[in-house]
């Protein structure tokens, strides 16, 4: 059973997720929060497998609230996911620096949702579809200028060409077909290179893979 813990400080989005979510077989609400000191409060107490956070709250935003969470070692295993009004939220790049797996808009359709929630507790990253590369563009050109970085020279060639793809926003599925590879060979190398840098998820090797200059904005081929 996959555990949510939805924080948003409307009460009526909060209702129409738990609606959504609980009558899924292998989903359940295990708790809420309304502002963002509450949801750090609660996922310490409840310890949920998902977290669903909303970026603007009040007492604390969600962005404070997911750098909290994934600064916290005892919270390994909690994925977060970002909810926001808009697909090109300022807040969204740093919410993903900052260890949030991924976010979503709150008009995404049902079933994006519950893929969201199914896909981060394996480990994958996730993004709203049609958003990912235009996020990562606009976002990665304001950050700070590409820094060498040392970590990269653990990785093998094979595995630096396929954290590239990643960080253009590449699916393992499209990946292999780019690379004509299985989907199973290039998920292996990706969770290869994840292991290598210390990348919680997909997420933070995109991250990596802009702050490190193997992919700079505009690479979107």
């Amino acid at each position: 059973m996959i555990r949510v813990l939805l924080a948003d400080d409307q009460s009526l989005v909060r209702a129409g997720f738990r609606a959504l979510l609980d009558a899924q077989p292998d989903i359940e609400v295990a708790g809420e929060a309304a502002d963002g000191e509450e949801a750090v409060d609660r996922v310490r107490a409840l310890r949920p497998d998902v977290v669903l956070m909303d970026i603007r709250m009040p007492r604390l935003d969600g962005l404070e609230a997911t750098r909290r969470l994934t600064a916290d070692p005892d919270l390994g295993g909690v994925r977060v996911v970002m909810l926001t009004t808009f697909e090109l939220d300022e807040y969204v790049f740093e919410a993903i620096r900052a260890g949030a797996s991924g976010f979503l808009v709150k008009d995404t359709e049902p079933e994006e949702l519950l893929r969201a929630v199914r896909a981060v507790v394996h480990g994958d990253a996730l993004l709203s579809p049609g958003v990912t590369r235009r996020l990562i563009e606009e976002f990665a050109a304001r950050s700070k200028a590409p820094a060498a970085t040392a970590a990269l020279g653990a990785l093998t060639e094979r595995e630096r060409e396929v954290m590239a793809l990643v960080g253009i926003g590449l699916s393992n599925e499209e990946i292999a077909r780019r690379l004509v590879v299985s989907p199973l060979t290039a998920k292996t190398h990706v969770s290869r290179a994840m292991v290598k840098l210390g990348a919680r998820d997909r997420a933070q090797l995109v991250v990596l893979a802009y702050e490190s200059g193997l992919v700079r904005p505009g690479w979107l081929g």
